[in-house]
Parts: structure tokens; sequence; C-alpha cells
């Protein structure tokens, strides 16, 4: 359990300007009849909209959690993520899960484990890395980087696809 911190701006964009007029129009087509002008637009989502966008992100990831809970403070960009996880692996994709996309700073964990086990270190990408190149400096061998692509996995879908201000799992060697 703890507090880690993401790249809010960075992130996976789970709202595209699309989706967020969706949600515009949809809460301006509830309005009373009788109402003569609709509601400053707003350009970002409700809280609500996002912490349910979280909680299918994980949910899609296939993880053993189960209790799963997503909050999320729109005030302080903070999800906060809830559950009881099978494993280490488990709790920490979730958090990754959380964490690397658009409007989430910080991600309070919450989720209690089944089976302890060693914490993997968590890294952030920076420009010009690449999974072999983290791999060389964490594990002292290039070719080595097929081990991080697994631990992130499925949210990683190619180990050319990693981006500067994710936030990777990295398992102790």
């Amino acid at each position: 359990m703890g507090i880690f911190s993401f790249a809010k701006d960075i992130g996976d964009k789970i709202f595209n300007h699309d989706d967020a007029k969706k949600e515009q129009e949809s809460h301006a087509n509830a309005a009373p009849a009788h109402t003569s002008t609709p509601a400053p637009a707003s350009t970002e989502p409700s809280a609500q909209s996002v912490a349910n966008l979280l909680l299918k992100r994980v949910q899609q990831q296939n993880l053993n959690i189960s209790n799963l809970s997503v909050k999320y403070n729109a005030t302080t960009d903070t999800a906060e993520i809830s559950g009881n996880a099978e494993t280490q692996a488990d709790r920490e994709k979730a958090i990754i899960t959380v964490g690397n996309v658009q409007y989430v700073a910080k991600v309070i964990d919450n989720i209690d484990i089944k089976q302890d086990a060693p914490e993997s270190t968590m890294y952030t990408v920076k420009s010009g890395d690449t999974l072999s190149k983290i791999s060389q400096e964490v594990y002292g061998s290039a070719n080595e980087y097929n081990k991080i692509f697994e631990a992130n996995q499925p949210m990683l879908s190619s180990p050319d696809k990693i981006y500067p201000g994710q936030v990777l799992r990295i398992p102790k060697p």
C-alpha cells in the first residue's frame, strides 16, 4: 500500500474530445425543458466518468482482483484503488494501469494481496529509452528486455511501444 506518482498529461488518453462532448450533450439533454440557457460546457470529464473508465480499464486487464473499486478526485487528480489481489504482480499491474492515464497524477493504493512477494521497482520511461536499454541498466544485459515486457502485459502490446513519462514495473532480478 502506498502512493504512486505519475505524469498527469502524458498517459493514455481515456477520453478524447468526442467523448467529453458526448458526456456534455447527455447532461444537457437531461436538463428540464424550461431551462432556456444550457450550462457552460466543461472541457474535462466528470470525476465519476473518469473513475468508471479507470475501473473498466483495470477489469480489461483480466487481473485476479476481487472487490475492485476505483475512486477519482478531479481536484487533486488522484485515483484511489482498492480490492483484494491474488498476487503482488496483479496489484502492481492495477496501479500502473490506473496511473498511466490522462488526468491521473497520483494513485493511492489500498489493495490487499493474498500471496506476499517482493515489490517490483517502478521505472519512469525517459526520452530515448527502449526496453533493451532499460534492461541493460537494470539487469546488466539488454537481452533481458522480454522480462520487463512480460511484467507489463497486457498493458504493453509491443516491446517497441513505450513512451516518455510512462511508468513500468521492473521485476527484481
